[in-house]
């Protein structure tokens, strides 16, 4: 297509749940304008109002650029496109927006994915408030997965984390369960003295719901300070994050290359040593080529990165890209 001949910018769009992340670049790979804004939640709002929303952050960041809002290409990795019908019905949605003629939409994961490896190749497992992977080569071929939740047989993430430790600890208190430290030290965590206040507490409001994933981070304390429950369940996030790596693979025939397996999202960029030991562990015995990295560049530079192969800019734009963001 040419799209690093005609002298026009590169529009790279991040859109998660909380936030939104917008970069103009530059075919040379130079960030021209940036901007942020709110979450990008068609499911909530529609998806008219959620576009209404990311032109905004688009126009301020076009602004910046010092352009209109007319671009080569527009790479969007978007939040709540885990399905490719839903892909298809955002791409659409952009390209009536009249932004560019070239538009390119991906889930948001790919984001994460691009952002960690210097070239499309490789798998990443994110696991943030929700668990997800998906894997992909330079010849256009991918790997992933509808992570929506247990309907597609999830497992793990943040809030589902605090929510398993949630059901062994009142199990503990009351008797149907086994002992566990996290009896106590899930409601200590609000200030309270027992189970039985903290689910009066969350059942009825005072602690609002989205304040449960306070308690992922006191899970993983207490299973550092020995206790078992808290560590099965640490246990079992690892061979979650390596089964999904290894079917990943599997899929795009990786098993047995080099390849990178890319960490990220909040829970898993924290390195609790125990879980990160784990993973390297069974990973090294289903995938032993495999090399594990954590990302902790913000997910735009990967929708960005994507908008370069586009253009086919060459690894110096990409190199002056990712030196913004270091």
């Amino acid at each position: 297509m040419g799209l690093n001949r005609n002298g026009r910018a590169l529009l790279g769009i991040d859109a998660g749940n909380s936030k939104t992340d917008v970069v103009v670049v530059a075919a040379d790979g130079t960030v021209l304008g940036a901007a942020r804004g709110g979450g990008f939640q068609p499911p909530v709002v529609g998806v008219r109002a959620a576009l209404d929303a990311l032109a905004e952050t688009v126009g301020r960041a076009a602004s910046q650029a010092g352009i209109p809002p007319v671009f080569a290409h527009v790479s969007a990795c978007l939040a709540n496109a885990d399905l490719p019908v839903e892909e298809a019905e955002l791409k659409a949605a952009l390209e009536e927006r009249g932004w560019s003629r070239s538009v390119r939409v991906r889930n948001d994961t790919f984001a994460i994915l691009r952002a960690g490896v210097d070239e499309p190749r490789g798998v990443a497992v994110v696991c943030g408030a929700g668990i997800n992977c998906v894997g992909m080569t330079p010849d256009g071929r991918t790997a992933r997965f509808p992570a929506i939740g247990k309907i597609s047989g999830d497992w793990g993430g943040g809030s589902g984390l605090a929510e398993e430790a949630l059901w062994f600890a009142a199990r503990a208190e009351d008797g149907r369960g086994e002992p566990t430290a996290l009896a106590r030290a899930l409601p200590a965590h609000f200030g309270l003295d027992s189970m039985y206040a903290l689910i009066e507490a969350l059942h009825l409001g005072r602690i609002p719901f989205e304040r449960r994933h306070e308690l992922t981070p006191v899970l993983f304390r207490t299973s550092a300070e020995g206790d078992r429950v808290s560590r099965s369940l640490v246990h079992r996030l690892a061979e979650e994050v390596v089964v999904l790596a290894t079917v990943a693979l599997g899929r795009l025939g990786l098993l047995d290359e080099e390849v990178p397996v890319m960490l990220g999202g909040s829970v898993l960029a924290a390195r609790h040593p125990e879980l990160d030991g784990r993973i390297a562990e069974l990973l090294a015995a289903k995938a032993p080529k495999a090399g594990i990295g954590v990302v902790t560049a913000p997910p735009v530079l990967g929708a960005a990165l994507f908008a370069l192969d586009e253009a086919a800019a060459g690894p110096e734009a990409a190199d002056r890209l990712r030196a913004h963001y270091a």
